[in-house]
Formats: C-alpha cells, structure tokens, sequence
C-alpha cells in the first residue's frame, strides 16, 4: 500500500480569523487565540487507514524538551480541554478536516504545525503544514486574560484608538492617541519584541516557556517598551531640546514608532514620555490579547526614596528648586491590564498597573508592575510587583519646604489630600472620559483612607524598606547658633493656620499668545496690623514639576489692617514666555509671605494656557475603499504671521502611515482651511487625528471620531 503523505493543506485563514476575532490583523500568518479550536483542511494522496499513525507537532521558541514549548499530540476522536488535541470525522475521502485545539494556558508565540506519519513499518515521514500565531483569549473562559462583557472586549482588545488625558486635575486636556495593534507588521515587531527581552537572552527556552502566564508577558513588555537597559523600543528624554530626536509631543501613535524600532535593526527611537511609553505598550499589550487601557493620574508623585512622602522645596525667594529627587507630576500615565493573579489571592486579580516608563528599577531592571489595584486601594503594599511604588503616585503625603542653606530649612505645609487626583480613563464605547480614584483610593480626608495610608506605612517599616526622615526646622535668627540641635528635631505635625491667609486667582482663562493677568489677594485673619512681605516667582513648568526658565520675579510688601483684605496685580507678558513654554502650556506662580513675627505662607498656582483648537469635519459619508474629502479648520493664535505651518493627519483604518499637509501662510489671528482626501479601509468606528506644528508652537493637536461603513 502506497505510503500516506500530505499533497495540499488549507488553514482556512478568513473563517478561523474571524470565529477568533483576529481577523482585522494584516498579517500573512493564521492568528488565532488560546483556548478555543481552528479548523483545517488536509488533503492526502489517499484516505487515511487503519494503521496510519498521525501526530502533531506545535513548535514555538528554541528546541527543548523541558518546557510547554514543543506539544506532541496524536489525532484522535476525543478532544481535550486541558491539553493540545486534533480531532477529525472518520472520512473515506483522502480530504479530511481536522480541529485543532489548544489549552486555555498554551504558551503564547508564532508556532510551526507539523503533521508526523507513521507507518506499520516504523517508518515517520514529517510535513510542515504552514505557521500559525497563538494569542491570549480574553473570549475563553479558562484563560487568565478572560473577560465577561462583550462591550468591554471590544473596547481593551479590538478598539484601535484611545484616549489621553493631560493637564492637572483641575484643566484636564484631552488628546487622541493611534493604538494601531493591527496595522501592518506590528504583531510580528510585537513578538520580536518578546524576543530580545533580558530574559530570552539569559535562557531563551526558559522565557518562551513562561509565555503563557500574562503577569509574565507584562512585565516583560513593561521593560521593553524604553530602553533604560536593554535594547528597548523608545529612548526616554525629559528636557527642552531633543537632540538626534523627535519632540514627544510631535508622536500622535504607536505605529510609527514600532515600524521605525524594526526598520532601524531595533535600535530605540528617540524620544519617549509617559504618555507616548503607556500608548506603545497598550498597543502592545492589546495586540497579544490581554485587555488593556491607558490610565492618566494627575497630581502623580515618584517617592524616589520610598517613605511616602514627597519633599518639595522652594528658595527664600519664593522660587521652586530643582534640589530633591522626589516629585509630583502634574500628571502621569500608565497602563492597567486586564487578568487573574495565580501569585497573589484571587481577590486580587482584575486590572493590574502596568508602567512602562523608566523611572524606579524593579528586580534589577526598569519595569514597574503589574501591581492590582485592589491591593493598592487596601495599602497592601508588600505584594508583588512594584505595589509601594504605585500606591505612593497615588497616595503619597506632600511636604513643602523653605530652603535656606544646607543646615537649615522650614517645613511650611503638609497635605495628605493632593496627590492622586482625578484618575481617568477613556470609557467603554464612547469618548467619555470615566473618574476611576475609587478604585485607587477610599474617599480623601475618610477615616478608611487615613487606615490604609498608616497600613501602608507600617509594612514598609517592618519590610524596613522605609525610613523616618529626620527634619530641620529653622528660623532665620537661629541659623548659626541651633541649626546643629534643630537637625535632631523630627516634624510630626502640620505647621498650623497662618495669621494670614491668601489666594493667587486669575482674572479670565488664558490662552496661548495672550498676556497672563493673575490677582494675589491676602487677608488678615487676625485683629491686629500684620506687615507682610511677599516674594513672587514664576516659572514655565514640565509636567513633572520640573521649572525649565524663571519667566517672573518681583517682591512686595504691605500691612495689612485687622480683619482686612489687600489684592495686588501680576502681569506675565506673552513676550516672556513664549520661548520657553513645554508640551504641556503651563506655568506656576508662587508667592512666599513672611510676616515679620508668625508662620510664613507659600502660595501657589498651576495655570494652563488653552490652545488654539482645531476643528475636523468630513464632507460626506465614509464608506470602505471609497475617497471622502476631509476639511481642517486651522487658527493661528498668536499676533504674528505663521509661515512654517505643518499639519499631520493620521488614524488606523483611514489612512495609511501619516499624511502631512502644508499650511499657507496665516496672518495674524486669522483662521484657514485645509482639505484633503483619505480612503478608509477598514470599517467601524475609527479615530482621526491631526497636528499643527510651527516653529513657533507645537503639540496642538484635535481628533474626531468616524464612522465608516462597509462598501455596498
């Protein structure tokens, strides 16, 4: 009888790809995900008999006997949920359909299927039947990644764009961001990126092998995504110039950023912020199958030192300084990823904070997470991975200080509220933005909130991963005689009501190119005279809190009646900052008061300046492989000409790679219109973004949602 071999397979991409919602990836590879059968077709020179022996072979990763990485496993007739299985109808034809099953726990990665077949002589013949890619399921209940809500599948594995929220939590900024997860080549630089991990270079078998487990995968993403020390796909950069590098704020996407990480021979691409660091690995993350979103905490601190406590220090003109490595950004974004937590108790499974922006290093490396957010809201800071550090963004005390010289500084004001405000995310199936602090947090200033923070605080202590500092408080006339005494002194309580209250208030919202017209008023509560001294200084801001120029500074004095009120006027000109302004369109005043006998009072404001908006509107409807004019309401904000006008247009499903758009010359305050066409290719609700860039200004940006219909 003539041998049994394999003249033609099918893996029947478009009916798998579709039962396994994968079929919106541009991949030349079957994609299909874990826990949930395929079906193929094989095609023999005869029918198969009695006698014939066929196994499966599944190879993913680097040979090994050791590992989940290289599954044997026979047709049969029974499947199997716990194991690799194929099954087949007994058939008298030589075409026989087969289904293939995998476990809800199979290691995740690019597989080569071979079929082995025996013969009663002993014979084995092998035929590669093609590659597949096995991803996470979060259809299939058994796999760790499982989620319940149809609606919410959608939205944290298949929806394409989001949302980012920037600013500080009382002016939240919002700005599109092209996810991309299924545009061409990105799953393949996805994987890739697994590849080149830390890990798979120390034991490549070993780390192909934990590839089944999502708090694995996360974390590797979680390094991988910058560079700090590895070959990682983006360089971070947090200053005002950019050398050899795209300004962060100019990135409106992931895809771009992957295609030239892969075309470059995976070298990082500079640069990388928070923001751009948690868009490139959602992308990511969505694109292997675990449910991810992105996660803006405004007022976000980065204890470097770990007691939870952030130091914040101004000089004796009232001017912040540049001098402790803690911090509190204005705002901060990372990711939370969606899966069960096999280390931990189950009620800590769910969303899980995933970090991958450098900043603290964990085990060794730059990678923070993931840490459940259950257990951050409980103070349950001694679970894995990176709990303290998170809880600490979100729950840290703030301490200002008045810096006189290395011996002596004045702690002002403490605040246990301010940190960890106005957690969003986007929300399921809409452009909303959704308030999620309560899953952070108890209520600030609730007697649960205070609990947890002394929780917290005491298993730091006992893990003796905190210390108390010690602190120095001084007044001016004590400087030489006690300062060595006053070092031994440790603060423990707020400093108390100043005899003088006060506010810096802005008189109307500014916008950028206007002048800034801000209001100090100060207000005797007392019922003597108070002489008052105030030091005032402003400066433009990152949204780390880090001061880049000194754009203000004056001083004056006043007394103030009993039970009275005095206001006086501060103008910042547009010439004085429009040099020197980040991303971000903010500036922070702040004015020192010092009365001459009692506490002093260190006031202070975050301003936001609004940006000039843009507009899109489509003319007409959009429909699948049909062009559609697209027009672009640009407006120059400032009182000059913009003659170096750039607009970028881009979004997955619209427009292939970007388009950019030269923008006539704009008079001064005058508005313009700017049209082109795109072609979308692909249905559903999609995201448009556009960018208009100047020499004189950057980062403002617009984005609409589209609907585009199939082709009839």
């Amino acid at each position: 009888m003539e041998a049994l071999k394999v003249k033609y397979y099918d893996l029947q991409f478009s009916s798998n790809m579709e039962a396994h919602h994968t079929d919106y990836y541009k991949s030349p590879d079957l994609v299909v995900r874990r826990g949930q059968s395929f079906s193929i077709t094989l095609m023999f020179n005869r029918p198969i008999f009695k006698g014939d022996i066929l196994n499966f072979v599944a190879v993913t990763g680097p040979p090994s006997s050791d590992y989940n990485t290289n599954p044997i496993f026979p047709l049969s007739t029974p499947a199997s949920r716990d194991y690799w299985s194929a099954v087949h109808e007994t058939s008298d034809s030589s075409n026989v359909n087969i289904t293939v099953s995998s476990p809800a726990n199979a290691v995740i990665g690019c597989y080569k299927l071979i079929v082995q077949i025996s013969a009663k002589q002993g014979k084995t013949t092998s035929f590669r039947l093609g590659q597949f890619i096995l991803l996470f399921n979060p259809w299939a209940p058994d796999d760790d990644v499982y989620m319940e809500a149809e609606e919410e599948r959608k939205e944290y594995v298949l929806n394409d764009y989001g949302i980012t929220y920037f600013g500080h939590e009382k002016h939240i900024i919002e700005e599109g961001w092209n996810f991309g997860q299924f545009e061409e080549n990105i799953l393949n630089i996805s994987l890739a990126l697994l590849d080149r991990n830390l890990k798979y270079l120390e034991d490549p078998a070993l780390d192909c092998s934990c590839r089944n487990n999502p708090v694995y995968v996360s974390r590797v993403v979680s390094a991988m995504v910058n560079s700090h020390d590895d070959k990682g796909v983006l360089e971070g950069h947090w200053d005002e110039r950019f050398p050899g590098g795209v300004n962060p704020s100019l990135w409106s996407g992931s895809v771009e950023i992957l295609w030239r990480w892969h075309r470059r021979g995976y070298k990082p691409v500079k640069y990388g912020q928070c923001w751009v660091f948690a868009g490139v690995a959602c992308t990511i993350l969505r694109c292997l199958g675990i449910p991810t979103r992105m996660v803006t905490n405004f007022a976000s601190a980065h204890d470097t030192d770990r007691n939870l406590s952030i130091d914040k220090y101004y000089d004796s003109t009232g001017r912040i300084m540049k001098k402790h490595s803690d911090s509190i950004w204005n705002y901060h974004v990372w990711d939370e990823s969606w899966f069960k937590r096999n280390d931990l108790k189950a009620s800590y499974s769910g969303w899980q904070v995933v970090d991958a922006t450098p900043q603290e290093t964990s085990e060794g490396r730059y990678c923070c997470g993931p840490a459940s957010v259950k257990a951050i809201k409980e103070g349950d800071v001694d679970l894995d991975y990176d709990t303290a550090f998170v809880y600490a963004s979100v729950n840290a005390d703030r301490c200002t200080w008045i810096y006189y010289d290395k011996n002596i500084q004045e702690r002002v004001y403490c605040d246990t509220k301010t940190v960890g405000q106005s957690i969003s995310t986007k929300a399921v199936g809409s452009d909303e933005r959704v308030d999620i602090t309560a899953n952070y947090k108890y209520s600030e200033g609730s007697a649960k909130e205070r609990k947890v923070y002394i929780r917290a605080r005491k298993k730091l202590l006992e893990a003796g991963t905190i210390y108390t500092r010690r602190a120095i408080i001084g007044r001016l006339r004590k400087r030489r005689r006690n300062a060595r005494s006053e070092a031994s002194n440790e603060v423990s309580e707020d400093p108390g009501v100043p005899e003088v209250s006060g506010k810096l208030r802005l008189l109307e919202p500014p916008a950028f190119g206007d002048d800034i017209h801000v209001v100090l008023t100060l207000k005797n509560m007392t019922s003597q005279s108070k002489h008052v001294k105030v030091k005032i200084s402003s400066s433009t801001i990152m949204y780390t809190g880090v001061p880049t120029s000194e754009i203000l500074k004056d001083s004056v004095s006043a007394i103030i009646g009993p039970k009275e009120e005095e206001q006086f006027p501060l103008e910042i000109p547009y010439s004085s900052y429009e040099a020197h302004l980040t991303k971000d369109y903010m500036i922070e005043v702040s004015a020192l008061c010092a009365l001459k006998q009692g506490r002093k009072l260190l006031l202070r404001k975050l301003i936001s300046l609004e940006k000039p908006p843009i507009r899109i509107m489509v003319l007409g409807d959009a429909v699948v492989h049909e062009p559609v004019e697209v027009e672009v309401l640009l407006a120059n904000p400032l009182s000059e000409w913009i003659k170096d006008g750039v607009l970028i247009v881009e979004g997955s499903g619209l427009i292939e790679g970007k388009l950019r758009k030269w923008v006539p010359p704009l008079k001064p305050k005058e508005s313009i219109s700017v049209m082109f066409e795109m072609v979308p290719y692909r249905s559903g609700t999609r995201q448009l973004l556009a960018d208009f860039t100047s020499k004189k200004f950057s980062d403002v940006k617009g984005f609409k949602t589209i609907e585009v219909e199939d082709a009839y």
